[in-house]
């Protein structure tokens, strides 16, 4: 960036892992702080016992505050010149094994639909849970695999330490579901699944070489869960029941094995030649 660039844009040129930690922790800081003040604004437009009751509900107890934070992260990415960098082509290509996590993906999407109950469902809260998808899919993947791994790769770190640190902090964002009344030892199951999910979705976005598609997998895996769960607690938990319950549920536990050991197998390093390529690096 030249010396046009808002003041807060060299504090973040100035890369080190810890600020990967900062910028999520302040972001997760940002959301609750959204959600209260959603809360108190419109609190009555949202079920307690049950938020996923209606439409309305869903959107102003789940979907309005992830939006907030969805267009925070795209003031913030503009605002440091990060919107090429973190939208455009990957730095660094993708092996063919890495494929194997997209497509584990896709299959626990299609298990889910299938699985679905659609009877249960409105169609205003079909509607209500694909917008929060497409928040979900915008919010955690831009502050994850957009900024968190510009971060980590402007700081020169290894792409197996961008994958597993990026990861992580993806994990620790689902730590705040908590807050919302989501059990301990759902959160606890949560936790760990979307560190394998954060796995798949850094390996989607490198061997298709675009955050773009691992946005719109996240986008289709949160409402195809819940959906076919039959509601938020259960979505980390379990898959109901029934055949394509116990696919899907399989299908979990292989991706988080594959990302463990996906873990051990990423290599590369994007060079500072070719970070110095990348619009706004």
């Amino acid at each position: 960036m030249g010396k046009s660039a808002s003041p807060d844009a060299g504090f973040w040129e100035r890369a080190a892992a810890w600020k990967a930690v900062l910028f999520i922790v302040a972001y997760l800081a940002f959301y609750l702080a959204v959600g209260q003040l959603i809360g108190r604004l419109f609190g009555g437009q949202i079920n307690d016992d049950d938020v996923l009751a209606d439409p309305s509900s869903i959107v102003f107890g789940i979907a309005l505050a992830i939006a907030v934070g969805a267009i925070a992260l795209l003031v913030f990415a503009a605002r440091v010149g990060w919107l090429s960098a973190i939208f455009g082509p990957q730095p660094i290509r993708g092996r063919a094994w890495m494929w194997i996590a997209p497509a584990l993906i896709v299959a626990a999407i299609v298990a889910h639909v299938i699985g679905i109950d659609w009877g249960r469902w409105s169609g205003g809260q079909i509607a209500a849970l694909a917008f929060v998808g497409l928040c979900v899919g915008l919010a955690e993947e831009i502050a994850t695999r957009g900024v968190a791994v510009k971060i980590l790769r402007d700081a020169g770190h290894p792409e197996v330490f961008v994958a597993v640190g990026s990861s992580l902090l993806f994990a620790l964002m689902h730590t705040v579901n908590i807050f919302s009344g989501m059990a301990a030892t759902t959160v606890a199951v949560t936790v760990v699944y979307t560190f394998g999910f954060g796995m798949c979705m850094y390996l989607t976005m490198r061997v298709t070489g675009t955050i773009w598609a691992a946005i719109v997998l996240h986008a289709l895996t949160d409402p195809t869960t819940i959906l076919a769960a039959g509601g938020l607690d259960e979505a980390g938990a379990g898959q109901g029941g029934g055949e394509t319950a116990m696919i899907a549920t399989t299908l979990t536990v292989v991706l988080v094995v594959f990302a463990l050991v996906a873990a051990f197998l990423v290599r590369g390093r994007v060079s500072p030649s070719a970070r110095a390529e990348v619009p706004g690096a």
